[in-house]
């Protein structure tokens, strides 16, 4: 063995797990008061971060927050639209201090494209672009003016959807506006690498909560998705909130500008 395979050897016997925990950070997690992004901030708690919960729903935000409370963690709520550009900056500018966004607010409205009103496209682009531009733009100004953030990096998580990856029937307004989300993913991964912010998203394929279960509510709808996913399963929450957690702890330190999918294989075929 040469002393340069003896030199490999003996760094590779060094390494160490890295930590999936996110002690002493404080994330912001956008429309958490159902569905996924409960769930993530949950985990995000578990996990050992300060949650910041947002959603229109104060009622529901604080469900979330109480059962956080419950299993011990800490959090805060605000209750704002994402949308409504001014109270959003402010919010996010009150903070005290931001490591972590989670840019999960987001809607769709199924239906065939010959039938999209221009209320339902101004409604799903205002949601899941504009407000998910801003939503960043917010976040990253303040990451930037923190200075204990100088002591790690920052993370901006995008929820985005295997429809950012393919296309589907019954939904060409929502697979364009997840397609713009990648695309924004991967320019801001690249703009602010050089100051320590990474940006990837997440992918989920259809996951198992009740506004899922509400849209595939046919046998027709039913085995449309269940044959499209090798796994032969919906996603679970857990899924999707494990996805987020890893993204957002030191053990994806050098994971930036990619997606994440968790599809069940769906768009492997």
């Amino acid at each position: 063995m040469s002393q340069e395979q003896s030199n490999d050897a003996d760094d590779a016997l060094e390494t160490k797990l890295p930590a999936f925990r996110l002690d002493g950070k404080a994330a912001l997690v956008t429309g958490a008061s159902a569905g996924l992004g409960a769930a993530i901030a949950i985990g995000m708690a578990q996990a050992g971060a300060e949650v910041t919960l947002m959603a229109r729903s104060r009622d529901g935000l604080e469900r979330v927050a109480g059962r956080i409370r419950a299993d011990g963690g800490r959090c805060t709520v605000i209750a704002c639209d994402v949308t409504d550009t001014p109270a959003l900056r402010e919010a996010i500018g009150g903070m005290a201090h931001l490591d972590i966004l989670v840019n999960n607010a987001g809607t769709n409205f199924p239906e065939p494209m010959v039938e999209v009103s221009e209320q339902h496209l101004d409604t799903i682009l205002a949601l899941n672009v504009r407000a998910v531009y801003l939503v960043a733009q917010a976040a990253v100004r303040k990451m930037l003016e923190d200075p204990q953030r100088a002591r790690s990096n920052g993370v901006i998580l995008n929820m985005s959807s295997q429809m950012g990856h393919v296309g589907s029937p019954n939904r060409t307004v929502y697979c364009m506006t997840k397609h713009a989300v990648e695309g924004l993913t991967k320019a801001m991964a690249v703009e602010l690498a050089p100051h320590r912010i990474r940006v990837n998203s997440i992918a989920p394929t259809f996951v198992d909560t009740p506004l899922v279960r509400r849209v595939v509510n046919t046998p027709e709808k039913r085995d449309f998705v269940m044959n499209r996913i090798p796994m032969g399963a919906l996603a679970r929450l857990e899924d999707i909130l494990a996805a987020a957690v890893y993204l957002a702890s030191p053990a994806a330190a050098m994971v930036t500008g990619t997606s994440l999918v968790v599809d069940g294989g769906w768009t492997a075929q």
